[in-house]
Formats: structure tokens, C-alpha cells, sequence
């Protein structure tokens, strides 16, 4: 069976590959020819998590898998958790946002 992962990231396809083993054939979003990526405006990774899993089925109909994860720091009480990827803005810079984590 095919599944697509709604990721661009290539160590979480390592990772799906690795729990799921070889009893499905999976493919990043790249391959089954998406470029786009969902809006991550959800508050929680749960949410997070099936916005782009649905994003991802929409365009293509085939079974889809997602996760979100996030930094988070218990001297900025949980900060920027599910936030992590835009936490310095909309660019998602990763650089800009581990300076802000590291001057907050």
C-alpha cells in the first residue's frame, strides 16, 4: 500500500520508514509531485498534524500520514512550542527563530 508523507523533512521519513517497516510503500509529498505545504495555523501538533495530512489528501486522494513537533523550553514556560517553525516570523528562518528562543 501507498502511503504519502505530508513532510519535506527527510529524517521523519527515516523514521516513519523505520516504525512501519516494509509493509508500505512510502512517498514524500515531493514525489507524488506536491511543492506547496498546508498552513500550519493550528494551536496544538495534534492539530497541526492533520491540517497537513489533509492538505496532502485533498490534492492527491491517497492515504496520507503527518506529525508536527516543536521546541519546547521550560525557562520560556513551554515557548514556542507548536509556534517553533514561525516563532520569528512568517520566513520560518530557522536561524531567526533559535536566536529569538536563545535572547527570550
Amino acid at each position: 500500500m501507498k502511503i504519502i508523507l505530508a513532510t519535506k523533512n527527510k529524517g521523519k521519513v527515516a523514521e516513519f520508514a523505520s516504525i512501519l517497516g516494509d509493509k508500505f510503500e512510502l512517498i514524500t509529498q515531493a514525489e507524488a509531485g506536491i511543492t506547496e505545504s498546508a498552513e500550519e495555523n493550528g494551536t496544538t501538533y495534534a492539530e497541526n498534524s492533520r491540517l497537513k495530512a489533509k492538505f496532502i489528501f485533498e490534492k492527491t486522494g491517497l492515504p496520507t500520514m503527518a506529525d508536527d513537533s516543536g521546541l519546547e523550553c521550560d525557562a520560556l514556560d513551554g515557548a514556542p512550542g507548536v509556534y517553533t517553525a514561525r516563532y520569528a516570523g512568517d520566513d520560518k528562518d530557522f536561524n531567526k527563530n533559535m536566536d529569538k528562543v536563545l535572547y527570550e
